[in-house]
């Protein structure tokens, strides 16, 4: 992917992980990762439309998946994909906590382990 495609993946996310909302600023030793939301593992393309801006906690923990189960109904769940959904829908903050409003919401911070001790951490800094 070009150089043209990578600035309009971070200038459309405010560039700020778009699953956790980790802004580049509050992470200044790593930066920020273009991640595939389909994997090319799964016939991901390298399009803007299938790229997303995320933290490398984000992006690492989510991997090649495209589900989870949801810790609620134990159901096999979506993860939430930052162009086909709403972010305000999904998750919601109770402080530092980013916590699921629904099933996908649910998965997602389950999975990419949104709540982990250095999110918290850079969170409550």
């Amino acid at each position: 992917m070009g150089p043209k495609t990578k600035a309009e993946v971070r200038e459309r996310a405010g560039n700020a992980c778009e699953y956790c909302h980790l802004h580049q600023d509050d992470t200044p030793l790593a930066a920020l990762h273009l991640e595939h939301i389909i994997p090319k593992v799964h016939g991901g393309e390298d399009q803007a439309d299938n790229l997303a801006l995320a933290c490398i906690d984000c992006n690492l923990h989510k991997g090649t998946n495209l589900t989870g189960i949801d810790p609620k109904t134990g159901s096999v769940t979506e993860l939430f994909h930052p162009r086909r959904h709403r972010w305000d829908e999904h998750f919601e903050w109770l402080g530092i906590y980013l916590t699921g409003k629904t099933a996908i919401g649910r998965t997602t911070v389950r999975v990419l382990n949104m709540n982990s001790d250095d999110q918290l951490a850079l969170r409550s800094s």
